[in-house]
């Protein structure tokens, strides 16, 4: 499986993805003990939050997707919208360092994809996400060898797709993001092809696909994916979820089935949040220098 078949999808991956980007720092205030800033990212609208770090140590960075909401990247930031998709500002009040930006028509994120060449707005997502990914690791204070993603539905899928075309993620959480195709709505793919997401996938059939969520999986193997699949999830079947998983013989998957519908509840956020603060601390334990 290669990045390619996406790509038969999605459109390629811009050259640029992984230049350097240019960054406006917009405002700053304090919330709550963290530093809010407002910054443009090639002219992407983003809040990065700033933990407390009064030993100066270099720290983790969340890239922090939202779901579709109209708010975007205010969701996750907690500054509106459901109080269980306020990641990013808990993960922040934990220590790591995060970046939330608009999605593509989200929040203050105006720009049409198609009229700039792009096949599908998927793909100028996953370049908008590199771009914050090579911002967030090049930032001072943070250790560019310990870099997630999260997300939740809209998020949860782009998360993984950002992670696949960049191995600088080294971490994935996913909630209610994916299922099989064949699972989705009965094998039915019109939601995935509006303008929104990826128009070339109009008219297929699960079989005529390149790939599936498994290939995505396995692109991102053997990197750790925390993954929430709610049992009562309508957008996507956690049976297909339990389906993709098996066939993509990722070696390192969490995955958590809570009693709910499409939703990231406290106690699997709080899991997901310790088994990354495990990861990310095992990980610097094993690249400080010995004295």
């Amino acid at each position: 499986m290669s990045l390619a078949r996406l790509e038969e999808i999605m459109g390629p991956l811009p050259a640029r993805a992984r230049q350097v980007p240019s960054v406006r720092v917009d405002s700053e205030q304090l919330d709550g003990g963290l530093i809010r800033r407002h910054v443009s990212v090639d002219e992407v609208p983003a809040w990065l939050l700033l933990p407390p770090n009064p030993a100066g140590r270099p720290l983790p960075g969340v890239l922090c997707l939202h779901q579709t909401t109209r708010i975007g990247k205010d969701e996750p930031a907690g500054l509106g919208g459901k109080p269980n998709l306020h990641y990013a500002r808990e993960l922040a009040l934990r220590g790591f360092v995060t970046l939330s930006p608009d999605y593509p028509n989200f929040g203050e994120y105006q720009f049409d994809p198609y009229a700039n060449g792009y096949a599908s707005a998927t793909m100028k997502g996953i370049e908008n996400h590199m771009r914050a990914v090579t911002y967030l690791s090049r930032l001072s204070g943070v250790d560019a060898r310990r870099i997630a993603v999260c997300g939740h539905s809209l998020g949860g899928h782009n998360s993984l797709f950002a992670a696949a075309f960049d191995d600088r993620i080294r971490a994935v959480i996913t909630s209610c993001g994916f299922t099989s195709f064949a699972k989705y709505y009965g094998g039915n793919l019109t939601g995935w092809s509006h303008k929104g997401y990826m128009p070339r996938i109009a008219a297929r059939r699960p079989e005529a696909m390149p790939f599936d969520f498994s290939d995505v999986l396995a692109l991102i193997a053997p990197r750790p994916v925390f993954v929430n699949a709610p049992l009562h999830d309508a957008n996507f079947d956690p049976t297909g979820v339990d389906d993709a998983i098996r066939l993509s013989r990722h070696p390192a998957i969490r995955l958590e089935h809570p009693d709910c519908q499409h939703d990231f509840p406290a106690e699997v956020r709080l899991a997901a949040y310790a088994w990354l603060s495990r990861l990310f601390a095992e990980a610097g334990a094993s690249t400080t220098p010995s004295k």
